[in-house]
């Protein structure tokens, strides 16, 4: 009668861990799937290696997005746009002044003055929101906080 229990157990024993056997060989198929290696640490070696290069990319992207944004300041962020009419013996608004800006507030304005002899052209440079070089009229300095409110 111990004996036959004794068997009894030894049988469910062994079905417990034949369940768990299958279950180990499935998993570890599935992990070793694709690999032409079957060994198990070659496919670690091969994940630690791969890891390894994931990080490296990951890196330089970091650097590259970090040079990106730096740099993304120096773009024209800023325009500003204002038609006038600065002669009275012309019709409509055929002047125009633009302002093209950076994110720190550098770049230019182009001013166009259209009267019935021709159309002149002027540019300005701009540094920090102020005329580095000649004095802004009050067109210029619209046109510049124009750009200035759209960011």
């Amino acid at each position: 009668m111990i004996i036959d229990l004794f068997l009894f157990i030894l049988i469910i024993w062994a079905g417990v861990i034949t369940f768990y056997f299958f279950r180990l060989r499935k998993n570890y198929t599935t992990f070793t799937q694709g690999t032409h290696r079957k060994s198990l640490d070659d496919v670690l070696s091969n994940l630690v290696q791969g890891e390894q290069h994931i990080k490296e990319d990951i890196a330089k992207l970091a650097a590259r997005c970090d040079r990106i944004e730096k740099d993304e300041g120096y773009h024209i962020q800023k325009i500003g746009l204002l038609r006038f009419n600065p002669f009275k013996d012309t019709g409509g608004d055929q002047s125009f002044i633009l302002a093209l800006l950076d994110a720190h507030d550098t770049g230019i304005v182009i001013t166009a003055l259209y009267s019935r002899m021709g159309t002149r052209w002027y540019t300005k440079r701009i540094t920090h929101g102020k005329s580095a070089d000649h004095e802004l009229s009050d067109e210029e300095k619209k046109a510049l906080s124009m750009a200035a409110e759209l960011h």
